[in-house]
């Protein structure tokens, strides 16, 4: 059975991704390093030193009890450095063993400043071995409180990657299937972009690579940036008309141009 885990710090203030809502939540798995003080490790020191010291007396009865002070001063001395190793581990930011706390802490990690789907944190999880329990617990908790958000993540990605890299609706509906979202998510998240931007941009693109076309024959330059706008996802007749009308404005005959080879 999952350990109760406390929840209450995600429940104040914004909880979007990029919010403090990141910092407030990891703030309890930062451990004071100053646990251990130094006057205990200087103890187990001078322990051991006067156990060598008493070793270089004799052989004897009095080397064994040297022998015999140097185990229990090491003994100790690791006893003590418990505290230390737990504190390392929270200054390397190594996750605490708790697999409730250990999946929230490693989707805390890969959430900051980078917005994830679900899909994505639950093979992270699984990845690392996380049971499934444990993942769902922490998986639906911060979908509950917006820290993740399919559907917000969807239409970022949209306007994202269709402005800045000129993507159409079927090269993004690609892209957030393999990002795990849900097919009547992506449907809602691409109908924000219609034929009418999808031409739009598709143009855009086609004008800035027309330069680079010149001084190729006319079948080429058609097949080369028809192309282009095919791998970006835009549908073939509406690249064929793009480019079509982009060289007779330069002054091409399209009138018999054929469209093998696309």
């Amino acid at each position: 059975m999952t350990r109760r885990t406390d929840w209450a710090e995600y429940t104040s203030g914004s909880a979007g991704p990029g919010d403090d809502a990141y910092g407030a939540a990891a703030a309890p798995y930062e451990t004071d390093p100053s646990a251990v003080g130094p006057h205990e490790d200087g103890a187990a020191r001078h322990g051991d030193g006067g156990a060598r010291h008493g070793g270089g007396r004799g052989r004897g009865a009095g080397g064994g009890r040297g022998r015999g002070r140097r185990r229990r001063d090491r003994a100790e001395a690791s006893a003590e450095d418990g505290g230390a190793t737990s504190s390392s581990r929270a200054e390397k930011g190594e996750p605490p063993r708790d697999p409730v706390e250990q999946a929230r802490a490693i989707c805390l990690r890969l959430l900051t400043g980078t917005p994830r789907t679900r899909r994505q944190l639950a093979d992270a999880l699984r990845k690392r071995e996380i049971p499934d329990e444990a993942a769902e617990e922490v998986l639906s908790r911060f979908e509950e409180v917006g820290l993740i958000n399919d559907g917000a993540f969807a239409q970022a990605w949209v306007e994202s990657r269709h402005h800045g890299r000129g993507l159409a609706r079927r090269a993004l509906a690609r892209e957030l299937r393999t990002k795990g979202v849900d097919a009547t998510v992506i449907d809602t998240a691409v109908s924000q972009l219609d034929t009418e931007q999808e031409e739009e941009t598709a143009r855009d693109l086609v004008a800035r690579k027309l330069r680079a076309t010149r001084g190729l024959d006319r079948d080429k330059r058609l097949r080369r940036l028809a192309g282009m706008l095919a791998r970006k996802g835009y549908p073939e007749g509406m690249a064929l008309r793009v480019v079509r009308q982009a060289l007779e404005e330069e002054g091409e005959d399209t009138e018999h141009l054929g469209d093998e080879g696309f």
